[in-house]
């Protein structure tokens, strides 16, 4: 009867033993699976996280650049005379202000020049109230911008190596001097040449009108682009006084050209060139310019 009973209760103990060994075992592989949870948890939140700092820095980096590194040059008209009209003319002054300021404020230097370098004339429309905005308001108290006006370089000693862009506001002047100046012509044929961002806006692209590509072709023939339109003309009543109709000029030299309705602000990217239509236009220029330079 002993001898039974010691068998009975080694038996007992050999399955207690196991069922206990089982709960242990499955305690442990339990225990390793949450652990290996764990670990490939941490790992994915890691390389997110990593991938996302290096994201935050390359756009902080490209941030950087942007504000720091920009060198843009604005080349204004020298010409000052409305045909024959005895009126005075130049640069629009919202055509410039609004892209200076928009660059000037993410840290650009920005360099000035004419064709005959010194005091750029200002067309005495654009500087009265029926043209003011928050950028005009803000040069007509800028002594350091006026400044500038009142000293521009010379077109001739600008070298378009040392610029990342070009940037040209419009007014009629430009249809009288940068529209055939060949100094003007070779500058933005290099820039173009190094694809570079050129821009031009409102009457600006008169500029453009005798510059080729490096294999003699018209700059702007296929480009989409813009700029003060025949009908804006018309309704300044300038369209006998002008010597070029930008429009006209820009299909004729086979672009294609496109604008909004009059007055409405309306700029145009195609590669390196950008355009605008009007004074209105000259924000949305800028911010174009600005980007392509990131």
């Amino acid at each position: 009867m002993s001898v039974r009973v010691a068998r009975l209760f080694r038996r007992d103990i050999s399955r207690t033993d196991f069922s206990t060994l089982k709960l242990t075992l499955d305690f442990i592989l339990m225990k390793t699976l949450q652990t290996i949870v764990v670990i490939l948890t941490l790992i994915t939140a890691f390389s997110c996280k990593e991938h996302t700092a290096s994201e935050t820095v390359s756009e902080a980096q490209k941030e950087l650049k942007t504000e720091k590194n920009m060198k843009v040059l604005f080349v204004l008209t020298s010409h000052d005379k409305l045909g024959d009209t005895g009126k005075k003319t130049g640069f629009w002054v919202e055509e410039f202000a609004s892209p200076y300021y928009t660059l000037l404020d993410k840290g650009a230097t920005i360099t000035l020049a004419t064709p005959k370098g010194g005091a750029a004339p200002i067309d005495p429309a654009s500087d009265g109230p029926d043209a003011a905005t928050a950028a005009t308001e803000r040069f007509n108290k800028d002594t350091e911008a006026k400044d500038k006006i009142a000293n521009t370089k010379k077109l001739s000693d600008i070298n378009a190596d040392d610029f990342d862009a070009v940037f040209y506001p419009g007014g009629h002047g430009p249809l009288w001097d940068l529209a055939n100046d060949n100094t003007s012509i070779a500058l933005i044929e290099k820039f173009n040449n190094q694809k570079k961002p050129i821009a031009f806006v409102c009457h600006a692209p008169a500029a453009l009108k005798d510059v080729k590509n490096s294999d003699g072709t018209r700059l702007v023939k296929g480009k989409k682009v813009t700029g003060f339109s025949n009908l804006e003309e018309t309704q300044v009543g300038l369209t006998e006084v002008v010597p070029i109709l930008v429009e006209d000029m820009l299909i004729e030299n086979g672009a294609f050209y496109s604008n909004a309705d009059a007055w409405a602000a309306y700029a145009i990217q195609d590669g390196n060139l950008i355009t605008g239509q009007n004074p209105a236009s000259s924000e949305l220029v800028a911010e174009k310019l600005l980007e392509a330079l990131k």
